[in-house]
């Protein structure tokens, strides 16, 4: 049970930031959204994602910041094993998964909801 106190607790805790941030700055949407992938490559990045992720679990991994650490993390391990063609491609293959499901689902709910653009 304390899983779930500590999930709820740490991204309930980024979302109220999200929040206060929006509130208190004329920024929109898309820059705390584009702010927060960067947030979480950038703890990717210095190490710190990870225990945080063992920590909090569903804490951070359901954020967008998840995104950041899921495309970093590619990033890093392809480099480490093909080099330098790894910093291209290490972000398709480990994302490709998460990218393609949003592409599709966006798909059906524009074919269901009729957007008007």
């Amino acid at each position: 049970m304390g899983n779930y106190w500590t999930a709820f607790l740490v991204g309930g805790f980024i979302c109220a930031l999200g929040q206060v941030f929006l509130d208190n700055t004329k920024y929109t949407p898309a820059h705390l959204l584009v702010g927060l992938v960067v947030f979480g490559s950038v703890l990717t990045g210095l190490g710190w994602y990870e225990p945080l992720i063992e920590f909090s679990g569903a804490g951070v991994t359901v954020p967008v910041s998840n995104f950041g650490y899921i495309l970093t993390k590619g990033v890093m391990e392809a480099a480490k094993k093909d080099g330098l063609l790894g910093l291209f491609k290490g972000v398709l293959e480990i994302a490709s998964a998460g990218v393609s499901g949003s592409v599709i689902i966006a798909f059906f709910v524009a074919i269901l909801f009729n957007p008007k653009c």
